[in-house]
């Protein structure tokens, strides 16, 4: 009789032969592993597109209500420049603009930024006349304003 089972018989002593598990997986195991990664990816493109789809049909009315609270805030918000020209007569506020300093500003950073303006702005350096009168007649106004 033939011995097919992994015990051996040697003398007195039995002992089961150790066999390492093979790392090699068979086809229908690689398959079922296979198929499976599949479904979830499906899943996973399935719900991200109707994520999307809401995301989209949600947006819509949102965007509308977006651009309309845009149309309706002033322009001059997104800008970090003065919008518009100059009074007829100059205020402190206005001077303070042009220099570019507080309108409680000592003399000392008055006359700093008058010479700093009418650096980048004079006419002999390709600047312009009247803006040079404007810096001219703000250094004045708040000259003439402050006390010391």
């Amino acid at each position: 009789m033939a011995n097919t089972s992994n015990v051996n018989m040697d003398g007195d002593m039995r002992y089961a032969e150790y066999k390492p598990k093979s790392t090699v997986r068979s086809e229908t195991e690689i398959d079922k592993r296979l198929g499976g990664t599949l479904i979830a990816v499906g899943l996973s493109v399935a719900a991200a597109g109707f994520a999307g789809r809401y995301a989209f049909q949600l947006w819509k009315p949102l965007g509308q209500m977006f651009s309309e609270t845009v149309r309706k805030m002033p322009s001059s918000a997104f800008s970090s420049y003065y919008k518009g020209g100059f009074d007829q007569k100059m205020t402190k506020r206005e001077a303070s603009l042009i220099l570019g300093i507080s309108p409680a500003a000592n003399k000392s950073k008055v006359r700093d930024a008058h010479r700093r303006t009418m650096v980048l702005n004079h006419p002999d350096k390709g600047g312009s006349p009247y803006l040079a009168a404007k810096i001219n007649e703000a250094k004045d106004l708040l000259d003439k304003e402050t006390r010391h």
